[in-house]
């Protein structure tokens, strides 16, 4: 069943909203003219009218019992935001993305950005600016944080209320399509950000048409979705149905959806598998691979098995275990659920598997937590050192480039895109951005502005922090974390921006290292030396590396390698600002080296 507003054909639309329990539902019509018209109900608990001759643009509003006007839960656009009403969008628009089918998961190098504060404008069309610095950068996906429309004009993006609207502030539909038609043209692949676990709490009348919640499960941020209880079919249709909205109105290659581990569902066949199907139906009639990409805390393979296998059919999931023990061996924070990682059999296991715990006793958690990942395709685990989370759920947002030395920086970029998985760099991290990244909001309710403020300093008490987190609802916290494009051009900041300007080139023309694969490589560790030793090859090309977390400079023996080897990148070169390198260009099995702390080197073998 579709829902919203469809347009049938020539100006004539039909409005489509679920409200079973509602003895009475109209469309009010508020501009151009106003009119209020009855709406038919059938036995699923849809309303329903078709209306001829319409203009596009109209503002409505759903009324309910003749007592309270709402705007429609699939409203495509709230031009005067969440309490405002709904207005009715003409999709059709000009696209120039025809020969466009987008590539395979095992391709893409994915950017991560806040379309609000990755400008100075903080809109859609801003974004399109900066697309040929990250085509030239050599990254090829975007993965864009949620658009749905949220209150006012500051907020990540995840107390979305309105799930098929794009948020107004930003440029609004038409802004984002210019935005995927301009990278779909510039050869970049388009993810979206969706939620489905929760809504946010201003603006959110869902309630007031139907049963789309439950009391039987609770989430960190708020009622949880009903994806098993009564009348829980047509809270799946309005979600799945959005997941098509993005694909079909948008072209919208990828979803990323959000913290699936707060998507509760007890039923013979949970609401993923049942997403996944329909996806990949969608996708057989679209004739190319539409994907979906999990945010997960459970450490379940589950999730990404085939269906045909009982699983759900997700086609990949982002990897914490990895980030958790890089940021450890780097940082050397152990509080929080850092507590479980720190040693280089993390990194190690990671590197081999993707999670680290498959089953083992987590001392954070105080159970046995996971299960193996060992035979999950590496293309299905997205990898990364920093993303919004890991930075922005820090009490003062600071990322990687604030906390670590520069050459550990660099350390962090090799082991990431040099890894058998799929690499994530989260905004300004290609340069060393050092602006913080923090939690904004811009609420109109002062109980609820307090709500989030107690919210914050609760989630940050497990990891001691000290000190007095910035205030969420400020305009100066959202301003403070706007990056600054400029820095990329002088010091540091530039010679980072040249490393990954060699890095990934490698990664992508290199062929041992462009297509993701656990089976063709070997990794050891060396924990009193702080080492891991690694080697991938592909046909008769063959890389080794090693990463040294120890602050030291170490003497090893790289015992995993036959052959002769020649030097192609190294970390602690003074090309790359390092400082100075004693390895040699070329390697023999065998022969003792000395490796520069906190940094790596890559080695191809000499073809005979």
């Amino acid at each position: 069943m579709q829902i919203g507003v469809n347009c049938l054909d020539n100006r004539r639309y039909e409005f489509v909203v679920w409200a079973p329990l509602q003895g009475q539902v109209s469309l009010k019509v508020v501009l151009p003219c106003k009119k209020t018209i009855p709406m038919e109900k059938n036995s699923l608990g849809y309303w329903k009218t078709t209306i001829s001759d319409l203009t596009p643009n109209i503002s409505y509003y759903y009324r309910l019992d003749d007592k309270r006007d709402r705007p429609d839960p699939a409203s495509h656009y709230q031009p005067h935001g969440v309490h405002g009403p709904s207005q009715v969008i003409d999709h059709s628009f000009r696209w120039e993305d025809g020969n466009w089918k987008g590539f395979d998961l095992s391709e893409m190098i994915i950017y991560e950005l806040h379309v609000g504060t990755f400008t100075p404008d903080g809109i859609f069309d801003a974004v399109i600016c900066r697309l040929d610095e990250l085509n030239d950068l050599g990254l090829n996906t975007l993965e864009i944080m949620p658009v749905a429309q949220f209150p006012d004009e500051r907020n990540w993006g995840y107390d979305g209320t309105y799930p098929y609207a794009v948020q107004n502030s930003y440029g609004g539909p038409k802004g984002f399509k210019r935005l995927i038609n301009e990278c779909h043209k510039k050869g970049i692949a388009v993810i979206l950000d969706v939620v489905y676990n929760h809504l946010g709490p201003e603006g959110n009348y869902l309630r007031d048409f139907g049963p789309y919640f439950t009391d039987k499960y609770k989430t960190p941020w708020g009622d949880a979705i009903n994806f098993d209880d009564k009348y829980s079919c047509e809270v799946r249709n309005f979600f799945i149905e959005n997941a098509i909205h993005w694909f079909r109105h948008y072209h919208v290659d990828a979803l990323r959806l959000d913290a699936i581990h707060a998507i509760f569902d007890m039923g013979a066949k949970h609401f993923l598998s049942e997403l996944s199907e329909r996806v990949e139906e969608f996708s057989q009639k679209q004739g190319r691979k539409y994907y979906l990409i999990a945010e997960s805390d459970l450490n379940d393979s589950h999730v990404l098995i085939p269906r045909k296998s009982w699983g759900y059919g997700i086609d990949g999931v982002w990897c914490d275990d990895f980030h958790h023990s890089l940021h450890t061996l780097l940082t050397g924070e152990n509080r929080g659920y850092y507590h479980d990682f720190g040693k280089i059999a993390h990194m190690a296991k990671s590197m081999k598997e993707g999670f680290v715990y498959s089953g083992e006793y987590s001392e954070f958690r105080k159970r046995n937590h996971g299960n193996s990942s060992r035979d999950i395709p590496a293309q299905q685990m997205v990898v990364f050192s920093q993303n919004h989370d890991q930075i922005g759920n820090r009490m003062l947002g600071e990322r990687l480039s604030t906390l670590v030395s520069f050459e550990a920086l660099k350390l962090a970029a090799g082991i990431v895109l040099l890894s058998p998985y799929i690499p994530l760099l989260f905004m300004g991290e290609e340069y060393g951005e050092d602006a913080p990244f923090l939690y904004f909001v811009s609420h109109s309710d002062h109980a609820l502005i307090e709500a989030v403020r107690q919210g914050r300093k609760k989630e940050f008490g497990e990891f001691k922090w000290q000190g007095e987190p910035p205030d969420p609802q400020s305009t100066e916290t959202f301003l403070k974390s706007k990056i600054n494009w400029n820095k990329r051009m002088g010091g540091n900041h530039k010679v980072l921006l040249n490393f990954y300007k060699n890095l990934i080139p490698l990664r992508k023309t290199n062929p041992a290292l462009s297509y993701p694969d656990k089976k063709s490589f070997i990794v050891d560790s060396l924990e009193k030396q702080k080492i891991i030793r690694m080697r991938r090859w592909n046909g008769s090309h063959e890389v080794f590396f090693i990463f040294n977390f120890n602050c030291s400079e170490v003497k090893i023996v790289p015992s995993i390698i036959e052959g002769r080897w020649n030097k192609i990148l190294d970390s602690s070169e003074k090309i790359w600002n390092g400082p100075g390198s004693l390895l040699p260009k070329e390697l023999n099995s065998g022969n003792e080296i000395t490796i520069k702390g906190q940094s790596f080197v890559l080695y191809n073998k000499e073809k005979r």
